[in-house]
């Protein structure tokens, strides 16, 4: 028996093909030790992979000359120290985006799921000249007000989005801009020392918003199974860089430490593990791109030159497949000037126009005096990436797992006529009639849909809803190619984005302060010269 245990553990190791029992010497020490044991093999496995080392193959010793930095990493930060924007549109949606952006937050704080992950880690941590968080009286260091930050923004998934070839939500940087802006305004000032201004914030919205979009415009993460907050580190890693003052030889060493971190798993988005790290996964990535420019910054910590390229143990070999990165275009504005709003729905935004489609198709039931219990089935046109990602059937465990289900989304205005984020609540999703509504649902790709999703001249995302009735009667298919907030309708969704805006300051600051704060923003040229702190500090509130 030992002798088969000894022979089949030398062919699992893979060191040889057949090798006697009595060829392999095992001291009498080491014999006395496997006799005694009941896993045998255990032993024998340990002690030939020292013993027999001498006789495995050679392999050549690595190349230890040092390599040239990646491209990709030199040209992000190129692009973070070198490029002027000069795009006035990009200037202009950077505003909305900063008010939009900090409105989500805002009303995120209405859901204790998210106060309880907020704050400093140690209670009544007050860290002096620290970043200050809107809505909440918390004063923390910068790597932790990012969290902070970044978790509020994300957390209703109501903040903008850009989907191509990677999906994501560009403004989850600005957790990490205004958390190392408002602290260096703070300490600057204590120091005697100038302040950086709002202008510079969305200098580096801009820059974040273009290397995570143009990153995700031709690269798939989600296709490997990485999420895309990889995308918010090492844009947020870039932008902060300069922010701090670091030279760009520092922002290489920066990026190449976010591209070298340990990136996150889709995991928790998608069924049957769907769940609220959704909501504060890009809070996390803001944290740790904080933290990673200050080490380099502080600490010295130095780069990964070949970070992406290395053979066997870069980022292409061990997480992409082998595959290097594609680009459709050379850095500029073009991802600010393209980005998608939410404004309609707080809702996964695959779905944005379903939502739109199923509340006309509520108002066309209530029309002929029908309702959604007269509802026999609902046929959803939509894009892949929807199919893929919301497209859900079975029981929904939680908020999460409701704001990513397309049914969902579609039943609840059907019904009530509504979508707001109260709408994920158990209290709303134990009414029976939503679950019923839902097995009636059939989702299908529609194949234009999919090209004119991905079409740099369209990025539509279009959704198609089609009702038949228990009577046998069809209703007119309601079809919503763009959501209000996309480009092609921006004329039309600005006021709705101010009202949104205003909705979500009024809920957690009040009248008086909401007026102030829009006062102060609706203007982009004096909002550009105002100190960061002074502008965050209108946010604050004493609990």
């Amino acid at each position: 028996m030992l002798a088969r245990a000894i022979s089949k553990t030398v062919l699992t190791r893979g060191v040889s093909r057949c090798v006697a029992p009595a060829l392999l010497r095992i001291p009498s020490s080491v014999s006395q030790i496997i006799s005694k044991t009941s896993q045998p093999s255990f032993i024998t496995r340990r002690y030939l992979s020292t013993s027999m080392s001498a006789k495995a193959i050679p392999v050549p010793a690595a190349d230890n000359t040092k390599p040239e930095v990646d491209k990709v990493v030199q040209e992000i930060a190129d692009y973070v120290h070198d490029y002027k924007i000069e795009s006035p549109l990009a200037w202009e949606t950077a505003r909305l985006c900063l008010i939009d952006t900090l409105g989500c937050g805002l009303e995120a704080l209405n859901f204790e799921q998210c106060t309880k992950l907020l704050g400093p880690v140690v209670e009544g941590t007050v860290v002096p000249n620290g970043t200050r968080v809107p809505g909440t009286p918390y004063q923390l260091d910068p790597i932790r007000g990012a969290f902070n930050i970044g978790t509020a923004i994300r957390w209703l998934d109501y903040n903008d989005c850009w989907l191509a070839a990677e999906w994501g939500h560009p403004s989850d940087n600005l957790g990490g801009i205004l958390a190392v802006s408002d602290w260096l305004a703070r300490s600057n000032k204590a120091k005697g020392l100038a302040a950086p201004k709002i202008k510079d914030v969305l200098e580096a919205m801009i820059k974040a918003h273009e290397i995570q979009g143009c990153l995700a415009l031709e690269n798939s993460f989600n296709r490997v199974g990485l999420d895309h907050v990889v995308l918010v580190k090492v844009a947020t890693t870039a932008v902060v860089s300069k922010l701090l003052g670091m030279t760009r030889e520092q922002t290489v060493d920066a990026v190449s430490q976010a591209w070298v971190d340990g990136q996150s798993l889709r995991t928790y988005r998608h069924a049957p593990n769907t769940m609220s790290r959704k909501s504060w996964a890009a809070g996390d990535a803001c944290s740790r791109a904080v933290n990673l420019a200050l080490m380099v910054k502080n600490g010295g910590v130095q780069g990964i030159p070949s970070v992406l390229s290395a053979k066997t143990w870069g980022f292409y070999d061990v997480l992409f497949k082998g595959s290097e990165f594609k680009f459709q275009r050379p850095y500029g504005s073009y991802v600010m000037e393209n980005v998608l709003f939410k404004i309609s729905f707080p809702a996964e935004f695959h779905s944005q126009t379903a939502c739109e489609a199923a509340m006309t198709l509520h108002q066309n039931l209530k029309n002929i005096g029908k309702t959604s219990d007269d509802i026999a089935s609902v046929r959803i046109r939509t894009q892949e990436a929807a199919v893929r990602i919301i497209d859900k059937k079975g029981p929904l465990n939680n908020y999460a797992d409701r704001d990513h289900c397309i049914q969902y989304m579609v039943a609840v205005p059907l019904i009530f006529g509504r979508l707001t984020a109260s709408d994920y609540n158990d209290s709303i999703a134990s009414d029976p009639r939503i679950d019923e509504l839902r097995e009636k649902m059939t989702c299908v790709e529609d194949k234009t849909y999919s090209l004119e999703y991905h079409n740099p001249e369209k990025r539509s995302i279009g959704n198609a809803l089609l009702i038949t009735l228990k009577d046998g009667t069809e209703l007119p298919e309601v079809e919503v190619e763009y959501p209000v907030g996309h480009k092609f309708r921006r004329e039309e969704g600005i006021p709705l984005l101010v009202e949104k805006f205003k909705r979500h300051l009024i809920g957690r600051l009040g009248e008086q302060k909401t007026t102030e704060i829009y006062a102060a923003s609706q203007n982009l040229d004096s909002l550009q010269k105002m100190d960061v702190d002074d502008y965050m500090n209108m946010y604050v509130t004493e609990s």
